[in-house]
């Protein structure tokens, strides 16, 4: 394992009014607010969505895709600089902007530091009736 999901991104114009939303829809807390980023999960400690300021925002056009949807996966590693090597063999590329990659389809998702707070990379423990994949 490299790193493990942080957070969904999602753009949007207003992030804590779609913070409200979805806090509402799934019953979960808001975890974290700022003006420009707001976390929904089911603590401070967890990973969940999070929703971040796009002024220029549109919405898609489902099902045209003249306006693609926007959102994006961070994902929490030890080292950024350690974690490049691997993702570009993986098939990703590096795109401007700190811990900015592509995935080999194009989508953008973004590394991050592992916080203080989250577990070190690699301690998680396997749910309920599956094993850790080895390799």
């Amino acid at each position: 394992m490299l790193g493990r999901l942080h957070h969904l991104i999602l753009d949007c114009p207003n992030p804590r009014e779609l913070a409200k939303f979805y806090s509402r829809l799934l019953g979960q807390p808001i975890t974290y607010d700022s003006d420009d980023f707001v976390v929904v999960a089911e603590d401070g400690r967890t990973s969940g969505l999070a929703f971040q300021l796009a002024p220029d925002h549109r919405p898609p056009t489902w099902p045209s895709p003249a306006v693609p949807q926007q959102m994006h996966l961070d994902v929490m590693v030890e080292s950024i600089a350690d974690a490049t090597p691997h993702l570009l063999a993986l098939g990703a590329s590096k795109l401007d902007g700190k811990g900015v990659f592509a995935d080999p389809a194009g989508h953008p998702f973004c590394l991050i530091q592992r916080p203080r707070w989250a577990e070190p990379i690699g301690t998680e423990t396997s749910a309920p009736g599956r094993t850790p994949r080895q390799g």
